[in-house]
């Protein structure tokens, strides 16, 4: 229970993104102005990022029941604030020519940013619902952005629809879940999970439980089987929708996700390590080789994420088998790079593409090389890295993940994830190809502005990060492992 502004201090990042949001909404009601409401969002973004930085020092405390505030909520605090910040930068150029209203766009990013924050923080289910829906209702949005715009981007209501009402499907699994645990033990704290094998109803009952939790969120990380909406929604939402959404909400998600494991001890059961095994095999399978068959970009890397949760679910499996923090550290650290190279990729994308015109077949990559070198070195850079190949921040990644899983002995998902990075590097590698041939026709690539040299600053940054983390890695693991020691 809060009960002095002392309780309140590790909630001022959360409290500025949402005093952000707050006065974002007061200026469209004030007065239309799409470059003083980008700004305000941009520079709340950028005032919660730095307040966490300062705050990782040795902060640990829990805030009520619901949050827990410590050097690993804080780390991904900082992630994600950061993240937003790059996507309302590259988001600015994309909606500028937009013959619509579209100040509201920042608002609904800073409220989804507010529940990811709150989901990074969570160890208590209601907390976790909170912060879900929070970002979901503003995907939900996000997603649908463009619609009145006759020359927008392509398909966003039914993307929106489709998200809408199987996203709903998946929170009533979770919820089912929690009222089953619930009903056990009178609690939702994760921590309560714990008591459920000591109850009358036995382990049968805790797995039902237990799955239904976990299948919920599998569903929002698109992992296979319950992927079937991933591409579809990917391929409709417009750019910088699909990138926060590839991003922002994998990784907030995949963050509860490991602290559910970890605090309720859930892979104590043999059947629920089983079925990670089997949806972590299947994952990274089903989502190389189906990224095979796609020629269109956003599609490409809606399944190529399917592949990279995989590759966290072999870490978080590894878990179970290890001890020590390595499995927490590979999966922290995959995290993070997964981010660099996501918004990296997604970002180049955007920076050609506008609301009017999205480029999104890899036909229409052709000769971009020859056309803009600086953005097809960055955009080849983040797909080598996607692909895991060494000097890049994916490289050290996938070691991680790979190391933990030696050190597991999970033989067979190793396979699996070898086989899994030869098929995704060929993908990656056609989407390259493509950029070097000779342009047939020369396409209308949005030439950018003054309002695009923010969006060309981050992704030079992102680069920077892309290549330092992935010959110098030394200081975000060092991060990293004292976070992952403090969880």
């Amino acid at each position: 229970m809060i009960t002095s502004f002392n309780d309140l201090l590790p909630l001022v990042p959360l409290l500025i993104v949402t005093a952000t949001s707050v006065v974002a909404m007061l200026m469209i009601g004030i007065r239309r102005s799409y470059i003083a409401t980008g700004a305000i969002t941009i520079t709340g973004l950028l005032v919660a990022t730095l307040v966490a930085v300062s705050m990782m020092g040795g902060t640990s405390q829990q805030v009520t029941p619901l949050l827990i505030i410590d050097q690993y909520s804080l780390l991904f605090t900082v992630v994600v604030c950061a993240s937003a910040m790059v996507l309302a930068v590259l988001s600015f150029p994309y909606f500028f020519e937009l013959d619509d209203q579209k100040e509201e766009y920042f608002l609904l990013l800073t409220i989804a940013t507010v529940g990811a924050i709150v989901m990074v923080s969570s160890n208590h289910f209601v907390s976790t619902v909170l912060g879900l829906e929070t970002l979901s209702m503003s995907l939900y949005g996000m997603i649908a952005y463009p619609l009145h715009s006759a020359k927008s981007a392509k398909f966003p209501l039914e993307a929106s629809v489709k998200y809408l009402v199987l996203s709903a499907a998946a929170s009533g699994f979770i919820l089912f879940g929690m009222a089953l645990i619930y009903a056990q033990t009178g609690t939702l704290s994760f921590a309560s999970v714990t008591k459920l094998p000591a109850s009358g109803l036995g382990d049968g009952y805790t797995v039902v439980a237990l799955l239904m939790v976990v299948s919920g969120m599998a569903f929002k990380l698109s992992l296979a089987p319950f992927h079937m909406w991933t591409p579809d929604v990917y391929e409709g939402a417009p750019l910088p929708a699909t990138a926060y959404l590839a991003t922002i909400g994998k990784a907030a998600m995949f963050v509860v996700l490991l602290r559910f494991m970890l605090i309720s001890d859930a892979l104590s059961f043999d059947s629920m390590v089983a079925v990670l095994t089997l949806i972590a095999a299947t994952s990274m399978l089903v989502g190389n080789l189906l990224a095979l068959l796609q020629d269109n970009l956003k599609r490409i890397l809606a399944y190529s994420s399917i592949a990279h949760i995989g590759y966290l679910l072999l870490a978080l499996v590894a878990g179970h088998y290890v001890t020590g923090t390595i499995a927490v550290e590979a999966i922290t650290f995959y995290l993070i790079a997964y981010m660099i190279m996501s918004l990296g990729a997604f970002g180049v994308a955007s920076i050609i593409s506008s609301s009017e015109k999205e480029f999104d077949s890899i036909k229409e990559y052709r000769g971009l090389f020859w056309r803009s070198p600086l953005l097809a070195t960055t955009f080849i850079a983040m797909l080598l890295s996607l692909a895991g190949i060494p000097l890049t921040v994916g490289f050290i990644g996938k070691f991680y993940i790979f190391l933990s899983g030696v050190e597991a002995g999970l033989w067979m998902l190793l396979g699996v994830l070898v086989l899994g990075s030869g098929i995704g590097l060929y993908y990656y590698l056609r989407i390259i190809y493509r950029m070097f041939m000779p342009e047939k026709q020369s396409l209308p690539y949005r030439v950018g502005g003054v309002e695009s040299v923010g969006s060309y600053a981050v992704l030079a940054i992102l680069l920077f990060l892309l290549l330092l983390f992935g010959i110098y890695p030394e200081p975000i693991m060092l991060i990293v492992a004292t976070a992952s020691a403090l969880i």
